[in-house]
Parts: C-alpha cells; structure tokens; sequence
C-alpha cells in the first residue's frame, strides 16, 4: 500500500465519521464535507492503487518482454519446421501425382486471367 492509497483511505473514513455526525446532529453542512471527504479519499484511493498497479507492471515488463521474446522465437522455429515438413510432403505428392501439377496450373492461369481481365462492370 502506497502514501496515496493510505491517505485516502484515512480521508475516507474521515469523510464517513464527519458525515455520520452531521446525520446525528442534523447539520447539512457537516453531512456534505464528510460525502465531499468521502469522494476525494476514494479518488485518491483509486489514483495510489492504479499507481501501485502501474508501478507492478514496469517491475514487471523486462521479464515479460524476454519470455514473449522467447515464445516467439519458438513459434517461429516450429513454423519453420512445419513449413519444411509441409513443403517436403508437398513435393513428394506432386512428383507422384501428375494431376495435382494439372489443378495447381489450372488455379494459377485462372489467378493470372482474372488478375489481367481486372474487374469490369
């Protein structure tokens, strides 16, 4: 818990204390100081706790930077291992398989027609 934190938690409970004497000798102006009192504590509750948050996570960034830089070093590698596998597999199937020579053609003339035809309407 930071200075923030702790001080608006102690101006709350003032506020909370000033407004529950002002309810119990009916003064208006005691019971708006200690709700005004109550907002401002949690504000300044609110600003020391994201404070103290924002302050975990700049601790923190370094360690998570390298371990997402290592994740993704390994996700780079396991593509590129599949990619290898896959292309490999690829290969093997068109030098068995004359047809899919015939249907990757067919694919690419009609990529290149529509390509050089572009869209009319």
């Amino acid at each position: 818990m930071n200075e923030n934190e702790l001080r608006g938690e102690a101006r709350y409970l003032g506020g909370k204390i000033q407004k529950a004497a002002g309810d119990a000798v009916d003064s208006t102006d005691w019971q708006v100081d200690g709700v005004v009192k109550q907002v401002s504590g949690a504000a300044e509750h609110a600003y020391g706790r994201a404070r103290a948050v924002a302050e975990d996570v700049l601790e923190g960034a370094p360690a998570l930077a390298d371990e997402a830089r290592e994740r993704l070093h390994d996700v780079a590698g396991q593509a590129e291992d599949a990619v290898r596998r896959g292309s490999a597999t690829l290969t093997d199937s068109v030098r068995s398989d004359p047809a899919i020579w015939a249907v990757a053609a067919g694919v690419i003339g009609l990529a290149v027609g529509w390509l050089i035809r572009g869209n009319r309407v």
